[in-house]
Formats: structure tokens, sequence, C-alpha cells
């Protein structure tokens, strides 16, 4: 993870909405998407397009990060499920 951002705190993303951050509080591998609501459910449906099936949902603190991504991270998914259901029964 180190070298992804060579140590330095202002290359912690990596990507769009995608930061190396997460080893400053935790050791191993490890990225974590970032952003609003929105923008993480974009970033996870251009994941699934290219078939990456399983996502790890967690956060600091977890009790309060659970409710979180069940609140505001879910209906984004589910909407985004919903169109295209929709579109694909028309």
């Amino acid at each position: 993870m180190v070298e992804l951002h060579k140590g330095q705190r202002s290359n912690l993303e990596i990507s769009p909405n995608l930061s190396a951050g997460i080893g400053l509080v935790r050791s191993g591998a490890g990225t974590a998407l970032v952003g609003d609501p929105k923008a993480v459910a974009g970033r996870m449906r251009e994941y699934r397009e290219i078939g990456i099936e399983t996502f790890i949902l967690s956060g600091y603190p977890h009790l309060e990060e659970a409710y979180r991504v069940a609140e505001l991270l879910l209906p984004e998914l589910l909407l985004s499920l919903r169109a295209k259901a929709l579109a694909a029964a028309f």
C-alpha cells in the first residue's frame, strides 16, 4: 500500500474515489472507496461491470458506518437496479 502512495499523504487518492489511506489506520493491503453515496455507488457499478461481485462494506467506527451505508449508499444502489430492470422491461 505504501508503494501506491509513496508515503506521501497528499498521494492517498490513487484513483478517482479510491484511497490508499486505510493503511494509515491499520496494517495490510486495502483500499477504500471514498466520496458521497452517489459517487461510491457509481464506482461500485463500474467494478461490477468488469466482473467484481463481492464488496466488503465497512468503515470506522463500525456501527455508525453500517448505518451510513444502509441509509445512504444502499438506496443509491437499489435505485440503479430498479432503473435497469425498468429499462429492460421496455
